[in-house]
């Protein structure tokens, strides 16, 4: 019986690097993200965490090093470039237009793929039904007229979720995802977020600095330090390695997501 072919992953980095006076930012970063896993990029702040996501999506050139998406070099593509790949990315500080409704902020990232401005004044109405399922898919379609600017925080940014669907995306970044967010906010985004990696066998990787939303969603965590990769395994292995406690998560008890998983309740 042969051996089962090796799928090549959807994300892989190998030795990036990035430098900025002198000062190592990032020094020598690899890994790999699959289809359908959600992976979690941590660390304290300054460990290289933004810069190594900017490379990635890119908005930074790497000194060295390379990245692939589906075994093709990206590595240095524009984030134009990179979107039409079926690359997306949310960010911190939320990217939406606030004078604008929640399907005409949605059709402005599918003219995005389509090209055609023509549809958006006045709203076309095929356009405007796509807008409507994307918007349906993150659980705002009732909100689909109201401003952006109207918006509680949390709905702000199921709509920047909403606009990073809409080309079906092999890979999606999510910058600090939950910021700013209420926890019961925090669990039903990142609900959503695991829905879509299973359904639409998405790569995920985000940054985040609530451990409680890392270690009860991500399937692998990364660690970073003064731009190096420290840690990289399943929760429980990070959570457990005493490199990871000293430098970042100290010894305090496991976050109360992991204790509660992993008494089964």
């Amino acid at each position: 019986m042969s051996a089962a072919p090796t799928l090549e992953p959807v994300l892989a980095v190998a030795h990036l690097a990035k430098a900025f006076s002198g000062f190592r930012a990032v020094d020598d970063v690899s890994f790999s993200v699959s289809a359908g896993e959600i992976v979690a990029l941590i660390g304290p702040n300054g460990a290289g965490k933004t810069t190594t996501f900017n490379m990635i999506s890119g908005q930074l050139a790497p000194d060295a090093g390379s990245v692939r998406l589906d075994g093709r070099d990206v590595t240095g593509a524009s984030p134009r470039d990179l979107w039409r790949l079926r690359v997306a990315r949310t960010f911190q500080i939320t990217a939406t237009f606030a004078s604008m409704t929640v399907a005409e902020n949605v059709a402005v990232a599918l003219i995005s793929v389509d090209g055609d401005l023509a549809r958006l004044s006045p709203l076309d109405a095929g356009l405007r039904e796509r807008a409507l399922n994307h918007i349906g898919e993150v659980g705002m379609r009732e909100a689909a007229d109201r401003l952006c600017g109207t918006l509680a925080y949390g709905d702000v940014k199921r709509v920047e979720l909403a606009m990073a669907l809409v080309n079906d995306p092999r890979l999606l970044l999510m910058d600090e995802p939950t910021a700013g967010m209420a926890p019961k906010e925090r669990a039903a985004l990142m609900g959503l977020v695991a829905k879509i990696a299973r359904e639409r066998r998405s790569a995920i990787l985000f940054t985040e600095h609530d451990m409680d939303t890392v270690f009860a969603n991500a399937d692998r965590i990364l660690v970073m330090n003064r731009g190096k990769l420290i840690a990289s395994g399943t929760p429980a292995e990070v959570r457990a390695d005493p490199h990871v406690r000293d430098v970042y998560l100290g010894h305090a008890p496991a976050p109360a997501a992991v204790a509660a998983r992993e008494h089964g309740t």
